[in-house]
């Protein structure tokens, strides 16, 4: 019994490395498209920058 219960508190472990691992490589590409469309939007006209309006 011990040895299942260990067993699914390493599963739900390495689930949880996991599933962070992937939501920082989801932060970084998110990051980096920032990133692009706020450079890219400087080129538009002056009253207008991207998806801002401030």
């Amino acid at each position: 019994m011990v040895l299942v219960l260990t067993l699914l508190v390493v599963a739900v472990l390495f689930g949880i490395g996991f599933a962070v691992h992937l939501l920082w490589w989801i932060a970084i590409a998110a990051l980096l498209l920032w990133l692009i469309g706020f450079f890219l939007g400087r080129g538009e006209s002056a009253g207008r920058h991207g998806f801002y309006r401030w």
